[in-house]
């Protein structure tokens, strides 16, 4: 019986383990209170991210969903709620009406760039241009990347807005997000 009791405990403890090593190889970021899986798509995080309902809203009514679902890589420039606030009045409200879509569509495909671009990337890009650099968006426009100091990038659109980002390389299964402060607007 004792044998049987020690036998228990043993598997016990060795479950215990191997499931708490599985959940630590899954480096996550916490993004608006939720946490960031890499096992999850963009979008499947996304919509746990309390930060990002209006992008998460935005995202659905421009039909979006299954594309930043896809294999990607992506990488997402992601406005929390508060850069979505800072637009004017009613904005995003006429922006997600159904005879909006085309606008709408437009200003997200602007916040993602094809390929995955870590902070690392990004550097090598600054450090090559001298401290700026263009990235192409899924939008066909460029969007670029400013050094502002020592881990320190900003973005600049086409109407020459500045966005920060304030969380870096947060890693998805189908590539990487970074939370920005201001929402980017295409020509």
């Amino acid at each position: 019986m004792k044998t049987l009791i020690r036998t228990a405990i043993c598997a016990s403890l060795l479950l215990s383990t191997a499931s708490m090593a599985a959940m630590m190889s899954q480096s996550t970021t916490m993004v608006g209170g939720a946490e960031m899986y890499p096992s999850k798509n963009i979008v499947e995080n996304a919509l746990n991210s309390k930060d990002h309902t209006t992008l998460v809203a935005a995202v659905k009514a421009a039909g979006l969903v299954d594309t930043l679902q896809g294999k990607g890589p992506f990488t997402v420039f992601a406005p929390t709620n508060a850069a979505f606030a800072k637009l004017p009045a009613g904005t995003v409200d006429n922006l997600v009406k159904p005879e909006n879509k085309a606008t709408l569509t437009s200003i997200l495909t602007y916040h993602v760039v094809a390929g995955k671009y870590e902070m690392k990337d990004l550097e090598k890009l600054l450090k090559k241009g001298n401290g700026t650099a263009e990235l192409k968006t899924v939008n066909g426009q460029p969007l670029w990347i400013l050094n502002n100091g020592p881990h320190n990038i900003q973005l600049k659109d086409a109407k020459g807005n500045i966005a920060n980002i304030s969380t870096y390389d947060v890693q998805q299964k189908n590539g990487v997000i970074d939370v920005i402060d201001t929402v980017l607007m295409p020509k």
